[in-house]
């Protein structure tokens, strides 16, 4: 067992393995199954690639986009592993001499569509080919509770069926609620499998919830405070991609765009322009990002609310992959609700589901995209609140304080002992009011609108709006007309929300959901209950990103010699900055500042390959730079000696 630690450091570079890797490794080998739900960044390609070196035979890899492939298999050769692809984007004639190859034992590791899998000459080759282990890369596409169900994940099983004999399978994913994580174990078919969660805490992100008036002119500001950062802005649409990526171009940010209305060609071209940091900045809908592995993101800013926790944890975790800080920034309206819902309602997943299943679809669809306005609204901390809706306890208190005030998960009020210090809500200020009296007009209103309208029309009955719906239907003599008109639109309608999130009122699913009385309002309504509710009372302070642990902080004037270097050889071999090196890796070379190979080999993510590969390049341009100060150095002495 302890080969794997020496393949660590010998091929990947890295002195020890990350939470959950070693467990998992030691399951694959003892020829068991395994399920391994770890967060973005925490290492998941690692626990069964080491594994696939380690086993006679060839590891298949069952992997749902081709960028995803790609990017893996030329991390796997930059640290001087043979291994291939087989997908769409190959010639047939690729096609067939990579499967030739293959055949002769020249991959370790090979990465397959799923849709591949039971095809006639695929098959062939699988049934004749030594394979020790299947790996299914991001398996809660296997579900259709899941955020990307891919109906053709469920044809893995049939595929483990017609092998001559049932190969090791192991099965990894970013974000799965316990649903997903029901159906990984069961639609995959495995065996007796170890199931290992490790925590979905990722301590090097700042989350930030903001609700600006304007979201354009707050993105350009986030922007501007990050310029030369590489980073993604995620849109709801393909028209808010065209319009902000437009935007930041005028201004003269160096973005690009991503979206499926885009030809092909112009996608991949789009992508390589991110990916080898030509365009820093990436405008994209959530068609972009599943494939893409990489590691220097510092900031990721969601301009709309997405549909659903998973989609936003996945993707807000595609910053910081190195392990050094980064932002996680949501812009957030009122209006992102109303196109969220629409967006589902119009969805056409249902199209893969059972007419019976329609239904309870629907009803879960509803119920995340709840959670997600509640992380919007909710004041109490961010990280907290993701970690809850995962299922997983966060810490009791911060590294540098004791117990503290918290909401739960959902938004109600409850006295807990949980803050990060890392959030756009922990770090802000809030006080506490009584909301009892306009509680209780708006449950009041509700009542007597009879559990039958939504929340506009209940905004407008509580604000003595003159409608023409409003007087049709005769609600100007209701007790409660004009009740609240006090209050602003934005302001009643934000209560609303507060209310729902905390069960005094109920929204029901659909494309016009209509207000009910929750299960707290009759203790309300009868003078039982008294409401409070934090209110922030300024502007969150600027979100400062902390890390997990200490990174090495190098001389800046050696850390930029390094990054203009990696450019080069990025630029020379044709492949992305970070695929040669992490930020984190070249913070670690300004601290360190090796001079020989065995001190090079102690930096984070340097094995035996890319020493031969870059060693003299570093190690040339550390000497020279430390030569040169050395000199300088000499110089000033030698100045203030002849003074």
């Amino acid at each position: 067992m302890e080969q794997k630690l020496e393949v660590l450091r010998q091929v990947f570079g890295y002195p020890s393995f990350r939470p959950g890797q070693e467990e998992l490794m030691d399951a694959l080998l003892s020829r068991r199954d395994a399920v391994g739900i770890m967060p973005t960044g925490a290492g998941k390609s690692l626990c069964y690639q080491i594994p696939a070196l380690l086993f006679p035979g060839l590891t298949l890899v069952v992997s749902p986009l081709i960028s995803l492939m790609k990017d893996q298999v030329g991390a796997l050769v930059q640290n001087g592993i043979r291994g291939a692809y087989l997908n769409s984007s190959l010639t047939y004639r690729q096609y067939r001499a990579a499967l030739r190859n293959a055949r002769n034992g020249v991959y370790k590791i090979i990465y397959v569509a799923p849709e591949r899998l039971l095809t006639p000459e695929f098959l062939d080759f699988a049934q004749n080919a030594p394979i020790s282990m299947v790996t299914v890369d991001e398996a809660h596409c296997v579900s259709q509770w899941g955020q990307d169900f891919r109906p053709s994940y469920l044809t893995i099983p049939e595929f483990l069926g017609k092998l001559p004999s049932r190969p090791v399978v192991s099965a990894f994913t970013a974000t799965a609620t316990p649903k997903v994580r029901e159906d990984i174990l069961s639609l995959l078919d495995l065996k007796d499998p170890f199931v290992s969660v490790t925590s979905f805490d990722r301590p090097n992100l700042s989350f930030q919830v903001l609700r600006p008036k304007s979201k354009l002119p707050q993105l350009l500001s986030l922007l501007e405070e990050r310029r030369g950062q590489s980073g993604i802005v995620y849109c709801a649409t393909r028209k808010g991609v065209e319009e902000v990526c437009a935007a930041l171009r005028e201004r003269g940010f160096s973005a690009t765009r991503y979206h499926a209305g885009l030809s092909d060609g112009e996608r991949q071209e789009n992508q390589e322009d991110f990916l080898y940091d030509r365009a820093p900045v990436m405008v994209a809908t959530n068609a972009f990002g599943m494939g893409i592995d990489k590691s220097n993101v510092s900031f990721v800013i969601h301009y709309n609310m997405p549909k659903d926790l998973e989609s936003y944890y996945q993707e807000a975790g595609r910053a910081g992959r190195d392990g050094s800080p980064a932002a996680c920034i949501l812009l957030y309206s009122r209006g992102d609700v109303a196109l969220n819902r629409f967006l589902l309602t119009h969805s056409d997943e249902g199209g893969y589901v059972e007419e019976e299943l329609l239904e309870e679809l629907t009803r879960q669809n509803e119920e995340r995209l709840r959670a997600m306005e509640g992380y919007c609204l909710t004041t109490a901390c961010l990280r907290e609140y993701l970690l809850h809706y995962f299922g997983e306890q966060a810490p009791t208190q911060c590294g540098n304080c004791g117990p503290l005030q918290k909401e739960t998960g959902r938004g109600t009020m409850e006295q807990a002992p949980t803050q990060c210090g890392n959030c756009g809500n922990c770090l802000g200020r809030f006080v506490e009011e009584d909301i009892t009296p306009q509680t209780r007009e708006v449950l009041s209103c509700v009542r007597f609108l009879r559990q039958r309208y939504g929340v506009t029309l209940v905004t407008e009955v509580l604000r003595g709006s003159k409608s023409e719906k409003v007087r049709r239907l005769g609600f100007q003599k209701l007790p409660c007309y004009g009740s609240l008109r006090a209050l602003s639109a934005s302001a009643l309608r934000d209560l609303i929300s507060a209310l729902v999130l905390q069960d005094y009122l109920t929204l029901s699913p659909g494309e016009y959901p209509t207000l009910s009385l929750g299960p707290r309002a009759g203790s309300v309504l009868q003078g039982r209950e008294n409401v409070r509710l934090r209110v922030r009372e300024g502007e969150a302070s600027p979100v400062r990103a902390k890390t997990s642990g200490p990174l090495p902080q190098g001389d800046p004037e050696l850390y930029q010699r390094l990054w203009k270097l990696r450019v080069r050889l990025s630029r020379i071999q044709n492949v992305p900055t970070y695929v040669i090196f992490s930020n984190a890796s070249l913070q670690a070379m300004a601290a360190l500042q090796p001079c020989q190979p065995q001190e090079f080999l102690e930096i984070p993510g340097v094995g035996q390959a890319k020493l031969q590969r870059y060693g003299k390049a570093f190690l040339g341009e550390i000497r020279q730079w430390k030569q040169e100060r050395e000199r300088s150095a000499k110089q000033e002495g030698e100045h203030d000696h002849d003074h």
